[in-house]
């Protein structure tokens, strides 16, 4: 039969994800970085993922092709959340949680006449960082500052510790590796349970990167939360933009 469905235009495609985070019925995905279609039958045509593309690679085309299979969209949309959330081994020590105390967050060089350097600390307040393994209900999250960062920031930008971590509850991760959906939920959770007194985004500047941003924004819509909210865009060569 003739009907529209998605056209994704792969030299156009940088790999951002974001059209495969807007396709509710799963039928794209991105496969040795770039956007691909993986079934006809899962693709209704009808172009959500359209405005989320940054680049103009899809578009919708006239073609003859096999039907719209909502039974077989189901299926994947079941096999895709029993995917969603791993359940972690019982007891894992490494998502424990935890808090840390920060003394200072500089050390004087032991000898400062041969060396004029001083020993950086970490200002890391808990454990652990990742956004998939925080517990929603962590006694660390209440009347904290919360620092969302998408996880290449801190690679990115050499003071992150100082100025970005320090005083805050950090939770990171990847918008375009990880479901950005699940950090939705996860954040609305964190938002719901506790008493956040501000909250501050950093990401990096390439598309793919704005679905942290997106996931804080829907977090604090679904929660009703009204803090003070700061966005951070960091560049590919460690600047502030």
């Amino acid at each position: 039969m003739k009907r529209n469905i998605v056209n994704i235009d792969e030299a156009k495609c940088n790999g951002c994800g974001l059209c495969a985070k807007a396709c509710h019925e799963g039928a794209i995905e991105i496969i040795n970085g770039k956007a691909k279609l993986v079934s006809d039958e899962y693709c209704d045509g009808l172009g959500d993922c359209l405005p989320e593309c940054p680049t103009g690679a899809i578009t919708i085309v006239e073609k003859e092709t096999v039907p719209y299979d909502e039974d077989a969209v189901e299926r994947r949309k079941e096999e895709m959340n029993k995917k969603k959330v791993a359940p972690m081994p019982c007891g894992c020590p490494g998502t424990a949680a935890r808090k840390i105390e920060r003394k200072s967050s500089i050390k004087p060089a032991e000898n400062t006449v041969s060396c004029q350097c001083s020993e950086v600390n970490s200002e890391l307040m808990q454990w652990p960082v990742q956004l998939k393994l925080v517990n929603t209900k962590a006694s660390y999250f209440e009347n904290a500052d919360l620092l969302i960062a998408a996880d290449c920031t801190a690679y990115a930008y050499a003071n992150f510790h100082r100025d970005f971590i320090k005083g805050h509850i950090t939770v990171i991760g990847c918008p375009k590796l990880d479901d950005n959906e699940y950090y939705v939920e996860k954040l609305t959770e964190i938002l719901k349970n506790n008493n956040i007194k501000s909250i501050t985004v950093v990401r990096m500047e390439v598309p793919c990167c704005n679905g942290i941003i997106n996931a804080a924004k829907k977090a604090m819509l679904n929660s009703e939360t009204i803090v003070p909210y700061k966005e951070v865009v960091v560049s590919t060569e460690g600047k502030l933009i």
